[in-house]
C-alpha cells in the first residue's frame, strides 16, 4: 500500500491555499499548508514529496521572501523535491527564470489553476521513485 505523498503549499493567499488543500487533500495525498515560504523552511525535516510555492508574497510589517528566493532554499537543503511555482504572473522572463533556475513546473493562477496542477502534481508524483 502506498503512504500518501506530503505535499506542501506555500501561499500567503488563504482563499487559493484553502482551495488547493480542499480539492487534494486525500487518500493519495496529505496536503500542509503554510503562509509564508520561511514557514515552509522550518518544516522541510519532514520531507515533502512535492511543494506547491506561490512566487509572490506580501506581509505589510515586515519582509518576507519572495518564492524565488525560497526556492533556492529548499534547493540548497532538499535538492530532489520537486516545485511547482504558482504564479498571477504570466511575464515570459519571469517563466524563463525560474526555468533556468530549475523549477519542475510552472502554474498560472487563472480558471484552469485546478486541472493544471492536477495535471503538473500527477506527472511530478508519478516521476518520482
Amino acid at each position: 500500500m502506498n503512504k500518501q505523498k506530503l505535499i506542501f503549499v506555500v501561499d500567503d493567499d488563504p482563499v487559493v491555499t484553502k482551495m488547493i488543500v480542499k480539492r487534494f487533500n486525500s487518500d493519495s495525498y496529505l496536503l500542509e499548508a503554510f503562509d509564508y515560504g520561511e514557514d515552509c523552511l522550518k518544516s522541510l525535516n519532514k520531507n515533502p514529496d512535492l511543494i506547491i510555492l506561490d512566487y509572490l508574497f506580501y506581509k505589510t510589517d515586515q519582509k518576507v521572501m519572495n518564492g524565488m528566493e525560497v526556492f533556492d532554499k529548499i534547493k540548497e537543503t532538499h535538492p530532489n523535491v520537486p516545485v511547482i511555482m504558482l504564479s498571477g504572473q504570466e511575464r515570459g522572463e519571469i517563466v524563463l527564470e525560474l526555468a533556468r533556475k530549475g523549477i519542475d513546473d510552472y502554474v498560472i493562477k487563472d480558471s484552469n489553476l485546478m486541472d493544471n496542477l492536477n495535471a503538473s502534481m500527477l506527472e511530478l508524483l508519478s516521476t518520482e521513485s
